[in-house]
């Protein structure tokens, strides 16, 4: 080999490895501390589709919803649970049921927890097939409320990829697809604590369950996921 050409590619060399140098630095290391997870629901229904992101880090939530043009905004964080509109900042700071609150388990993904709910309801395993690129266990329970069926990861992590839900008595059927799992990013804790400038009503889950038995809705915002402010009673 000419030694005009092994001069070229010694000093490609050296210019190509800082810049490999550089690509081996900048990749991001696991944060330490407790998992972080994000995640797209993308819901289609009879009210058409509705975008939710997720993220959680250890036991703390925040999800962003739009509802009528209005971004909703839910953190559950300890014993509160925060609901608030981002346009207007108004919103509900509630109590949430002690017993619900010590439940909460670092280590556990507190948002897309539908295998193990419908687990719970009975739901058994009837096929395995390739979904949004990823091998998918689909688990399906009937009862006499309807069908729901649930297509998720055969792995520990049990991540949900689509959730179909038939009502038996309106005959609505909503489909909800998990999509942009993400994980191990670095999520401050500030990012769970409410806008400093939300007006936020403070109550006590009691007194929430009272209201919205007698009124119907409370606050200015919809309270998305009871079951992280109590557990319903059989």
């Amino acid at each position: 080999m000419p030694t005009s050409h092994l001069l070229r590619l010694a000093i490609l060399a050296l210019w190509l490895a800082p810049a490999a140098s550089r690509a081996v630095e900048a990749a991001p290391a696991k944060p330490s501390g407790p998992p972080t997870w994000y995640a797209q629901a993308l819901t289609r229904g009879e009210a058409g589709l509705n975008v939710t992101h997720f993220w959680s880090k250890g036991a703390m939530l925040r999800s962003e919803t739009v509802v009528a043009g209005h971004k909703i905004v839910t953190i559950v964080r300890g014993e509160r649970y925060y609901a608030y509109d981002g346009l207007t900042g108004e919103g509900l700071s509630i109590r949430r049921e002690p017993a619900t609150a010590a439940a909460d388990r670092p280590d556990q993904r507190p948002f897309a927890r539908e295998y193990d709910i419908l687990i719970g309801q009975g739901a058994e395993l009837v096929r395995e097939e390739t979904l949004l690129g990823r091998k998918a266990g689909i688990y399906r329970v009937t009862d006499d409320h309807g069908r729901r069926e649930l297509w998720v990861t055969q792995d520990a992590l049990r991540m949900p990829l689509r959730v179909e839900i038939f009502d038996r008595d309106t005959g609505a059927q909503r489909t909800t697809d998990y999509v942009n799992w993400q994980s191990d990013l670095a999520i401050p804790d500030a990012f769970f604590t409410p806008d400093a400038h939300a007006a936020l009503t403070e109550m006590d889950y009691t007194e929430y369950l009272r209201r919205s038995t007698d009124e119907g809705s409370v606050g200015p915002v919809p309270v998305l996921y009871t079951s992280m402010l109590f557990k319903k009673k059989n």
